[in-house]
């Protein structure tokens, strides 16, 4: 009986290892590609920039995980291809910032402003939106948890400016109250 505990402990271990480096590889190309060819790559790991002011920047394919950013000003930012993960934004203005293609798992996006905010391809398991303001938002296929895709669909209104999709159409909300969203897209 231990070697079977002790041979589903690692295989468990090197399943979760696996899909970490799947979900961070996509990333790590074009980060890698930047940084050969001599660009300076802003890096707020585990920082604390709580209150900063980023407002307009161009802070694509940068890193942000682990940092405390709390009231912070982020608003036409843009972060895509971002790591974002463990981040915690709580109250930021996100207004209008571009979310695309980045690893925001685990982040901490509550009661920040999203309105106008681009999050396509964006991967947000494992992060909580409670009480965040989405008025225009884009999420087309974004990676969301079902309880958040669900009450983010009570709240859905209006239409992303810069990609003209309506932010419920982007959460495929379906029926409003079962917040359906499929795990792949269909064709």
């Amino acid at each position: 009986m231990p070697f079977t505990r002790l041979t589903k402990r690692i295989f468990i271990q090197i399943i979760t290892f696996s899909a970490i480096f799947l979900l961070v590889l996509p990333f790590a190309d074009p980060l890698l590609a930047v940084l050969q060819e001599g660009e300076e790559v802003p890096n707020y790991v585990r920082s604390n920039i709580t209150g900063g002011d980023f407002h307009g920047q161009d802070l694509h394919k940068s890193s942000i995980a682990g940092a405390v950013a709390r009231d912070a000003d982020f608003s036409d930012v843009d972060l895509q291809g971002t790591v974002l993960t463990l981040a915690d934004l709580k109250g930021s203005n996100l207004n209008g910032i571009n979310l695309t293609d980045t690893l925001a798992d685990r982040v901490n996006f509550q009661k920040t402003d999203l309105r106008n905010a681009i999050l396509t391809n964006m991967i947000a398991s494992g992060s909580s939106f409670a009480g965040a303001q989405i008025e225009g938002a884009d999420f087309t296929f974004a990676v969301l948890d079902s309880d958040d895709q669900k009450n983010l669909c009570l709240q859905a209104t209006g239409t992303n400016p810069k990609t003209g999709v309506a932010t419920i159409d982007s959460l495929e909300c379906g029926d409003v109250a079962g917040g359906y969203k499929p795990a792949l897209p269909t064709e």
